[in-house]
């Protein structure tokens, strides 16, 4: 799993040290795991991706969930997409670069991304669902999870990330967040077997 950790650019160090500075621990731990299912699926199913763009994805897909850089007007995930358009900006990336990196941001809400139309966004939704519901657990091995969890355990995370959609839903009600709670979010991640000492 060492390989799977971190590429070894600048970019993606610094985007490491924002998210650390902003995240919390459980929303840090969260975005360090989908960034490992994400490879990990990458990998074992022979899918190419950009291990830089879809580092920083998993730093930022939930930055604007934290008051920073929440947003009234728009749902987190375009908020979040903003910011790592920002952040890249600054370090460099060329404009079509930047848009990448927000449409995967953004497409990781969407119920089902292509991977022959967008390998990162389908890495990153198909990533965030496995950690947040359980959604296909038996993707990865039981032996490679545990191990995961170890690294980046879960640290409250259920209770953490509802309260931030319930609290993202109650100000937008037409957001993701808020079509999320009503589609019964709240029962699926409280059954997400990651949260349990099986599995």
């Amino acid at each position: 799993m060492n390989d799977l950790v971190i590429p070894d650019t600048a970019a993606a160090s610094a985007a490491l040290e924002v998210a650390s500075a902003y995240l919390s621990p459980a929303l840090l731990s969260h975005s360090r795991r989908v960034y490992v299912w994400a490879a990990a699926f990458g990998r074992q199913e022979g899918i190419s991706y950009d291990a830089e763009l879809l580092f920083l994805a998993a730093m930022f897909h939930d930055i604007s969930l934290v008051p920073e850089f929440d947003s009234h007007t728009v749902s987190f995930e375009d908020a979040s997409g903003h910011v790592a358009r920002v952040f890249t900006a600054g370090a460099g990336w060329s404009n079509e670069r930047r848009e990448r990196l927000g449409e995967v941001i953004v497409r990781h809400m969407w119920p089902d991304v292509e991977v022959a139309d967008d390998p990162e966004g389908h890495l990153l939704s198909r990533a965030a669902a496995f950690d947040i519901v359980g959604k296909n657990l038996d993707d990865l091995s039981p032996s490679f999870r545990a191990d995961v969890l170890r690294q980046y355990p879960r640290l409250g995370l259920t209770d953490e990330f509802l309260a931030c959609f319930q609290a993202q839903a109650d100000r937008k009600a037409g957001s993701s967040a808020a079509r999320a709670i009503r589609s019964g979010l709240t029962t699926r991640i409280a059954a997400n077997p990651l949260d349990t000492a099986s599995l």
